[in-house]
């Protein structure tokens, strides 16, 4: 009860129009039966003249609607004595407002999940009491008390012993996992059956859920250009709608038949069906760990030609193998990496990182770093236990050194070179391997309709032409600055373009790219701000699933437009004989509108190309596992 009432609150016309349809239909019964057209017939004028005035309104902004047919349709019911007609296309007119807030819930369901989860209460440990505060009010270093179930209100590390959590929001894995004490634990994330204490090491908004949220927010708020698109079909409708009212009128020679005709000429699908599907691919999506910024997203994927990737942590795992270490002065490998460590803290970039943990995994104790400069995409000039400090690509490093020599390099090998008080100090050799989903992700793309695919890096071109190579990817820029890589963008003929990237350094061309997408799983806040769509999942599948469900939703957002619109003309048609009484046809008005928009809620169902890209990502799971099995079988032997 209290849920029909909230229902006719929210939406009072629908609560009056039902109302005035309930005292008429009691009328009938009594000696007041003649009142009954009076009644029905000037609420359904009323409403007229309401929607006459705001249609009026949209016109002076010039926004041309389909009120207009729904108006008419009104008001030609009336003039004939049709007013229980009238009544049913008054009830659609206002209904609709209702039909599109259930039918988008239902499509928006899977992002507003995610709102709805978002944790607002932490319990802090405040001596030897336990405070309840809100969950913007933690500060770095307060310790958070998380009982059975609850989610985690900030990124944090575990103080307790062990815990089990729940990741499936975070990361898409559906099995629990275990962590140990100082182990990092994510925002978002389900506490299992123990309680535990975490130490914030985050404010809640800079933790990875909250960004997650902050992104759905926008997301819900955006509207597609595709949802326009509807308005273009609005004239030509309107106009057939009332040519074929106006011919049966002239034919039959009686203008009921005009308004026969023109109570199945429903505008709901072109209104809703659109907004609908967008909102489904978008909850598809975020189901798949895919978050759109915006609904726009959607119909530019669905029109991509050119799919630009960056090489470091986008097509490869982002965690390279330290290799080995060429001296070329007095220093030791142990010293060289101490100051390339130190000086590397400086860095945002993937290999930085990678690099550090691979001198720290070796017992180097970094010195003490003073000063400390990025040059970006090109490496770090720092001052580092009193000595000034290179580290970077060659070119950078000869800038201020003298004597440097190239390394010899490997397929998929790459060296970061070491300047020390001007001189030449050596290089540092990493391995990047690609990732094991790469190529099944390029051939996915390639068989949606991805005409040109190119790697546009910072890195030197023999270690990218290499990885290029193994992922199947024929057309490199390397050696790029971010000024480079967004004039390489903004060149490509074939548009729209889709550019993929995980960095710093990425932010730009993201920006600049008809579709950024960052890999938000490792990638930086900056790179996934300027993107337009996040992957969740350090999964480059993402890519070609984005692709596939943009492709689906704006095919099912055009069938449900035409499937409405060939439902309407073809009653219309029926109507023109005679045999389709108004009040018939304006409850039929409402059986289209139901079949458009379950139409259009088919985009939160995977579509035939969007299993094949899973399918093929499950074989390239296979092929990954039956690999390793074979190098662990070789290494036994």
């Amino acid at each position: 009860m209290r849920r029909v009432v909230g229902f006719f609150v929210r939406y009072p016309l629908v609560g009056i129009t039902l109302g005035v349809g309930v005292v008429g239909l009691i009328l009938l019964a009594t000696p007041l039966s003649a009142v009954v057209p009076w009644l029905v017939g000037g609420f359904a004028a009323l409403v007229a003249l309401r929607e006459g005035i705001s249609m009026l309104r949209s016109l002076l902004r010039r926004e041309f609607g389909l009120d207009l047919l729904a108006l008419v349709a009104i008001v030609s019911t009336i003039a004939v004595g049709e007013y229980w007609a009238a009544l049913i296309v008054v009830l659609m007119l206002t209904g609709g407002e209702a039909l599109e807030d259930f039918a988008a819930g239902r499509a928006n369901r899977e992002l507003t999940a995610l709102l709805d989860r978002s944790p607002q209460i932490a319990h802090r440990v405040d001596g030897e009491s336990l405070v309840d505060v809100a969950a913007d009010d933690v500060r770095v270093g307060d310790r958070i008390l998380v009982r059975p179930s609850e989610v985690i209100p900030v990124d944090g590390v575990l103080i307790s012993a062990s815990g089990t959590f729940d990741e499936s929001s975070i990361t898409g894995e559906s099995l629990p996992v275990d962590r140990q004490r100082g182990e990092a634990v994510s925002s978002g994330a389900v506490n299992g059956a123990g309680v535990v204490e975490i130490e914030a090491t985050t404010l809640a908004a800079d933790s990875q859920y909250q960004r997650i949220v902050a992104l759905v927010r926008e997301a819900t708020a955006s509207t597609a250009p595709l949802v326009r698109l509807a308005d273009r079909y609005a004239v030509p409708f309107t106009i057939v709608s009332l040519g074929l009212a106006a011919l049966g009128w002239a034919i039959s020679g009686d203008p009921v038949r005009f308004a026969e005709v023109l109570v199945v000429a429903t505008p709901c699908p072109l209104l809703i069906a659109a907004p609908v599907a967008f909102m489904g691919g978008m909850g598809r999506a975020a189901k798949e760990g895919i978050v759109m910024k915006s609904a726009g997203s959607l119909e530019t994927l669905a029109r991509v030609r050119t799919a630009v990737f960056d090489k470091t942590g986008t097509l490869t795992s982002g965690m390279p193998e330290l290799v080995r270490v060429e001296l070329a002065g007095e220093l030791s490998e142990r010293e060289l990496l101490g100051l390339v460590g130190a000086a590397e803290r400086a860095s945002s970039h993937v290999l930085a990182q990678a690099l550090r943990a691979a001198i720290a995994a070796r017992g180097i104790v970094e010195p003490p770093v003073g000063e400390a400069e990025e040059v970006a995409t090109t490496g770090v000039r720092a001052i580092v236990d009193g000595r000034t400090v290179l580290v970077g690509k060659p070119a950078f490093v000869a800038e201020s050194v003298e004597g440097l020599e190239r390394a010899t390099l490997e397929p998929g090998e790459a060296a970061v070179y070491v300047g020390v008080d001007g001189a030449f100090a050596g290089a540092v050799i990493l391995r990047d391997r690609p990732r094991p989903e790469a190529r099944e992700t390029l051939a996915a793309l390639s068989a949606l309709g991805i005409q040109r695919t190119l790697v546009v890096t910072g890195d030197v071109s023999d270690t990218a032409e290499s990885i290029a190579a193994e992922v199947g990817i024929a057309e490199v820029h390397a050696e790029c600055r971010p000024e480079d890589k967004v004039r390489i963008l903004r060149e490509l003929p074939e548009r729209p373009v889709m550019m993929t990237g995980d960095g710093v350094n990425d932010a730009p061309v993201l920006a600049v790219a008809e579709v950024g997408i960052a890999l938000g799983a490792r990638g930086t806040t900056v790179a996934s701000e300027s993107a337009d769509i996040v992957l969740l999942l350090d999964d480059l599948h993402g890519v070609a699933r984005a692709v596939a469900i943009g492709q689906r939703t704006v095919s099912i957002a055009l069938q449900s437009i035409w499937i409405g619109i060939a439902i309407s003309i073809g009653l219309m048609l029926f109507a023109l004989t005679g045999s389709l009484p108004a009040i018939v046809g304006a409850g039929l008005q409402e059986v289209v509108d139901l079949v458009a928009i379950l139409a259009a809620l088919r985009a939160l169902r995977p579509g035939r190309r969007e299993k094949s890209v899973a399918q093929e990502h499950v074989r390239a799971g296979v092929s990954d596992t039956r690999a390793m099995e074979g190098a662990a079988q070789g290494s036994h032997e």
